[in-house]
């Protein structure tokens, strides 16, 4: 079974009816560290649906909490919204400084500014969860009961955290966390309580107090999450290990979450995804891709195998180069199987068995609809790379296509898919190993270097491929045996020879596939002016 058929098995245990919940707080820009969560539960819910469950996928946007501090991509005017929460900001202007005409005038915030490109990206992947503004369910009163429940069991949740986090708690500590008189969250204290009133005194010197069921202020961290899942009625939540560590918000909540009268949702764990050579991914410090990026570079389908692929628990390297030609190209290769026909198979044993029947979950999962059987295209990412940099417009890509018989129509998917690799090759992410580039003219300065050998090589070659048919199979064939007619004991330099004057470099992509898709003339031209140039 998939990983996600297997919680969704434990779900239907407990019921027929569920919440599966996900959340994110809007502090900065999203990355793909976060479409992990959110993919997580969005697979829950599609295999508690396809369990045959009763499923509310919810995604809580946790607009209640502060901004922590004035971030690297922040104007210096944010310092007054330090503490202030997220959902009662502005959004930054280009400038990086807070838009307060746009927020007056629109109410745009700065937790719209942040989540609105991530839905869009969600939109794309196909997750459509339900969603849920944390700051607008406080100032609605849906948090105003369990609030309650806290601040008159204060003392109880008090001993619980310190307890099991191994913690203790300051001084004055109570479980709510009143706005000051500045409209922060940051250095009040409060002086009493009186529901649904909580006094307080911040440090500017002002008094006032907190009505729990306006939302003026919030549940601290530790005790908002376990009544996020009273209220809503989250029984699933997938999340980060930092969460689910010994001590963390997860042990706690799930003792207060029974203090406030409710159940724990199940737990599902997941690793973080880091960027290759550059570790885990974070907002605040730029270290990120953000999803919408990342669907400029490959089509939803193959981020979604990224998650689909690799059980919870297991840490994601996300490469935007080679592992993801390596990606692209093992989704095709899955695309292509036929798992019924596989699993049908006499004499398969148990391994086997579990080894198709997860990368068939995998697939299913990488739907970006439902149900939707996902299509193998028939070209590799690596031959279309070649093909969008050795051909000029795309007509000519289909036209080799076609020609060669990989394809018949030219499908949206395929358009699509070649859309996608020419932004990919223009970035800063495509790989450098895989990047052709043939010279238009002769670079004089690499010539110049060449031996005499390797100018009698060059001679050859151009002989060669004057004669040869211009297929894949004779060009691999008429590189090295340009040396055998001048006595060159050693392949490699025909292929040097090969790469210097074509491209500019000692080595590259292999030079048949390539060569073959640009015109032989244009080939012989060059290396016949690479000849006059040197005055050969």
């Amino acid at each position: 079974m998939h990983w996600a058929d297997v919680a969704a098995q434990a779900l239907a245990y407990k019921g027929d009816t569920h919440v599966v919940s996900t959340g994110i707080t809007p502090s900065g820009e999203f990355h793909i560290g976060h479409l992990r969560e959110i993919l997580t539960g969005d697979m829950i819910a599609r295999a508690a649906k396809n369990a045959g469950l009763n499923v509310d996928f919810v995604f809580i946007i946790d607009s209640a909490d502060p901004l922590r501090k004035v971030y690297d991509f922040l104007g210096p005017e944010y310092e007054q919204c330090v503490g202030k929460q997220l959902g009662a900001i502005p959004a930054p202007k280009e400038d990086g400084n807070p838009d307060w005409e746009r927020f007056n005038n629109e109410g745009w915030s700065y937790a719209n500014h942040f989540l609105e490109p991530f839905l869009t990206a969600l939109e794309e992947i196909g997750v459509r969860p339900r969603l849920i503004d944390n700051l607008e369910s406080y100032r609605s009163g849906r948090f105003a009961e369990l609030s309650k429940t806290a601040c008159d069991r204060a003392d109880e949740i008090r001993e619980t955290i310190e307890r099991v986090s191994g913690r203790e708690l300051p001084d004055g500590w109570f479980p709510w966390s009143p706005l000051n008189s500045r409209g922060g969250l940051d250095k009040v204290r409060v002086t009493g309580y009186e529901y649904p009133l909580v006094h307080w005194q911040d440090e500017y010197g002002e008094t006032g107090s907190s009505d729990l069921t306006k939302g003026e202020g919030k549940l601290p961290w530790r005790i908002d999450w376990p009544a996020k899942w009273g209220w809503i009625g989250v029984t699933c939540e997938a999340f980060g290990k930092d969460h689910g560590a010994a001590g963390g918000s997860y042990s706690t909540g799930r003792e207060i979450v029974k203090i406030l009268g409710h159940e724990p949702p199940q737990p599902l764990v997941y690793e973080w995804i880091s960027l290759r050579g550059k570790g885990a991914m974070s907002s605040s410090a730029g270290n990120t891709v953000g999803p919408i990026e990342a669907l400029r570079l490959v089509p939803p389908q193959i981020l979604r195998l990224l998650i689909a692929k690799s059980k919870p628990n297991k840490a994601i390297e996300f490469d935007t180069g080679m592992g993801l030609v390596t990606l692209a190209d093992e989704f095709e290769r899955l695309a292509a199987r036929d798992f019924s026909q596989e699993l049908e198979k006499e004499g398969i044993n148990r391994r086997q068995k579990v080894q198709i029947e997860d990368a068939a979950g995998a697939m299913k999962m990488a739907a970006v609809v439902s149900g939707q059987e996902v299509e193998a295209t028939a070209v590799t990412f690596r031959h279309l790379a070649l093909l969008a940099q050795t051909k000029k417009s795309d007509e000519d890509v289909w036209a080799s296509l076609q020609s060669s018989g990989t394809i018949g129509e030219v499908t949206q998917q395929l358009q699509d898919r070649l859309n996608r690799m020419r932004y990919w090759i223009e970035s800063t992410h495509f790989p450098e190993e895989m990047r052709i580039n043939i010279l238009s003219q002769p670079n004089l300065e690499i010539l110049s270097e060449l031996t005499p050998d390797e100018v009698k090589i060059l001679h050859a070659l151009l002989k060669e491929f004057s004669n040869c048919e211009w297929s894949a199979k004779a060009i691999t064939a008429a590189i090295p045996r340009s040396i055998e007619s001048i006595g060159v004991p050693h392949k490699s330099m025909a292929y040097k020879v090969a790469y210097l004057s074509l491209m500019g470099v000692e080595k590259g992509p292999r030079l048949a596939p390539i060569l073959v898709e640009i015109n032989q003339e244009a080939i012989i031209g060059l290396l016949q002016a690479s000849l006059d140039a040197l005055g050969e």
